[in-house]
């Protein structure tokens, strides 16, 4: 049994929480695009409210632990790691509501180079538990605007986890699908699902675009979020986002599974 102070441990040590590799400058660059609402960082929340670099600022530092202070600007971003526990006992206990109702998921990830083993242990873990993850659109084309231009993705699933995968890139190379912050892919799949005449699901787990684009249409969404992601905390903030755990989400992949074990323990899915 991973205890609470194990894994704040463990946050600090592997710079999940704590001091991470994130830029202050990196992240306030997100503030004024996200300010200035542009689409690549909204990532699928459309803001109610007008939401200014300051006011983001203040968030962030309320949500995840970033100083406050806007003469901060530059030097590595801070993450509170008791925000971080608290924020994963919430999240957690999203999973064992909707084990106990054995109610229909969806999974999916923009970022599968780091984050796929962590979504695939909550999928199997929920299906374990009779919840029916969902897997709508495997294999429907997904246009999505990148740094090169408009290019086509294929829309996939590992394990019962949602990625997109450029044409021609298959898993014989290890490619475990490409990286994203787009709200299309979760739009695809929704639709897909409501068009099918299938269940739809009751919690969205996923990251960028899958929890806003998820939040944004009306369905419950979890997931993580980064300094430089203010779209999940701005979504929590104003009600379309259930639950946004602050963390670093680009470090090694083995460094999320004691957060895999402590969220599973907490949500009675341990195996």
């Amino acid at each position: 049994m991973l205890t609470r102070g194990a894994l704040r441990a463990h946050l600090l040590d592997v710079r999940l929480a704590g001091v991470v590799a994130t830029s202050r400058e990196v992240s306030l660059r997100s503030y004024r695009l996200f300010a200035a609402r542009d689409p690549r960082v909204l990532i699928g929340i459309d803001p109610e409210r007008d939401w200014g670099p300051r006011e983001l600022l203040g968030l962030m530092a309320e949500r995840c632990g970033v100083s406050a202070d806007p003469r901060d600007v530059s030097g590595q971003d801070v993450i509170d790691p008791d925000r971080t526990l608290a924020a994963l006992d919430a999240f957690a206990d999203r999973l064992a509501a909707v084990a106990g109702r054995r109610a229909p998921v969806l999974l999916g990830t923009g970022h599968p180079h780091r984050l796929l083993g962590f979504y695939v242990a909550l999928a199997e873990a929920l299906s374990a538990a009779g919840c029916a993850v969902l897997t709508p659109a495997k294999g429907r084309c997904v246009d999505i605007t990148t740094r090169f231009g408009l290019r086509t993705h294929n829309l996939d699933y590992v394990r019962g986890v949602a990625l997109v995968r450029e044409p021609g890139v298959g898993r014989a190379g290890g490619e475990p699908g490409a990286h994203t912050h787009s709200p299309l892919p979760v739009r695809v799949a929704l639709a897909a699902a409501a068009e099918g005449g299938g269940p739809l699901p009751e919690l969205v787990i996923g990251d960028h675009g899958w929890a806003c684009g998820a939040g944004q249409l009306g369905f419950e969404a979890i997931g993580p979020a980064d300094t430089d992601d203010p779209a999940l905390f701005v979504g929590q903030a104003e009600g379309r986002v259930s639950v946004a755990v602050p963390l670093d989400d680009a470090v090694r992949s083995e460094y999320y599974r004691p957060l895999t074990r402590y969220v599973l323990n907490r949500a009675c899915l341990s195996r």
